[in-house]
């Protein structure tokens, strides 16, 4: 295992468990702060590992690994929020400083944990029930209506882990495969939008939070990111960021985490319920790279080594962010991007470095100006013509 070199003037060694597209996006801040990044890769061809001098491998679960790579850190953080119990105590018993704290990680490692935390807060969710057999299916379809959002405890993303049921039928080959802890049940949430609220903490209390966003999803997978969200009442914008903040300071969260909810039509005023939360850099701030003053991944890398944290405030009066996903029409795709900045000079391509495979996500797009309805345009269709969707 190759170990890390800490940079002229003693800047430390920030190791990143996992080498997917947040490790490699946390390079270019890392360069400007002076900050060694090590990342533990699964393979050399991983996104970070591209990118990234110091890229050990092994995978997120393998102990021995782990053990040797973070012990050539001066802090921890992860690529993504899979790195098992077993494995984070055992960096804790070592003395590792770890970012975010497992007893924080844990609330979005596990969503039993995570809506039994946030009701002990009074932080608005839906109607929810721990589910292990039919019978408690049906039991909970009846007290919240049909249908059901039914969600895996552990390991879902991107729609993953996630299915809507209209009987408990529906739900036998799922409930049969479940491990012990069961299923989350939900009521299904009939909403106005998604909103997303991204902030960062620091070990010494110090947070700070980008405008709310609105994300747009489309079978279950993000394609859109508006930055602020359109339409959106200062009050109720004040009111889920105040929330949003709360949860990071009861939860010493440290590092971002992203507050997604779901806006919901009240009688005098707006109210929510909270959907998920992530404790890493997140899709839904991928816009603050050239739409913010302080990108979230710049931000991350102050917040896990306590230092002063960057302004969030927005660049532009609306950033559009819109998600690449990979399609059928294009492979190669460095002649494709050459069409895109040539027709539009103002876009801004964020490639991960990625074998494309339909629907996977390869890449972002920002755009930032004042025409939202042309922002919005001008991402969609470099989107559309990075995936093969349109030709010209």
């Amino acid at each position: 295992m190759s170990i890390p070199q800490r940079a002229p003037g003693g800047f430390p060694v920030v190791g990143i468990i996992g080498g997917g597209q947040l490790a490699r996006m946390c390079a270019p801040p890392a360069v400007g702060l002076g900050i060694q990044l090590s990342v533990l890769a699964e393979g050399h061809d991983d996104p970070a590992a591209l990118v990234v001098p110091s890229a050990p491998l092994g995978t997120h679960d393998d102990l021995d690994a782990v053990r040797a790579f973070a012990a050539q850190c001066d802090v921890v953080t992860f690529d993504h929020e899979h790195v098992p119990a077993t494995v984070l105590a055992a960096l804790l018993a070592d003395g590792i400083p770890l970012h975010p704290h497992p007893e924080a990680l844990r609330y979005a490692q596990d969503k039993l944990a995570m809506r039994r935390r946030l009701d002990a807060l009074g932080i608005p969710c839906p109607l929810w029930a721990q589910i292990t057999s039919p019978a408690e299916l049906a039991a909970f379809g009846e007290r919240a209506g049909w249908p059901i959002v039914l969600k895996a405890p552990r390991g879902g993303y991107d729609g993953k882990g996630v299915r809507l049921v209209r009987t408990p039928e529906e739900a036998l080959d799922w409930l049969a495969t479940a491990g012990p802890d069961g299923l989350l049940a939900e009521a299904h949430v009939d909403h106005r939008r998604e909103l997303a609220v991204l902030l960062a903490r620091s070990p010494s209390g110090q947070a700070a939070a980008w405008p709310v966003v609105e994300t747009v999803q489309e079978q279950g997978i993000c394609t859109e990111v508006i930055a602020p969200a359109p339409d959106l009442d200062p009050h109720f914008a004040a009111l889920i960021t105040h929330d949003a903040l709360r949860i990071a300071g009861e939860l010493q969260v440290t590092g971002v985490m992203a507050v997604e909810v779901f806006e919901i039509e009240g009688h005098h005023q707006p109210t929510y319920v909270v959907n998920e939360l992530a404790m890493r850099p997140h899709n839904s701030g991928h816009w603050t790279i050239d739409g913010a003053i302080t990108s979230q991944f710049e931000q991350h890398l102050r917040a896990i080594l306590d230092l002063p944290l960057g302004d969030p405030r927005p660049r532009a009066s609306w950033t559009v962010m819109g998600n690449v996903l990979g399609g059928d029409g294009y492979d190669e795709l460095y002649s494709t991007y050459r069409h895109l900045f040539a027709r539009d000079p103002g876009l801004k391509m964020h490639l991960y470095g990625k074998r494309v495979r339909p629907g996977r996500k390869i890449g972002h797009v920002n755009v930032c100006g004042d025409d939202l309805p042309d922002l919005r345009e001008r991402a969609r269709h470099a989107c559309d013509y990075l995936a093969g969707i349109v030709t010209s």
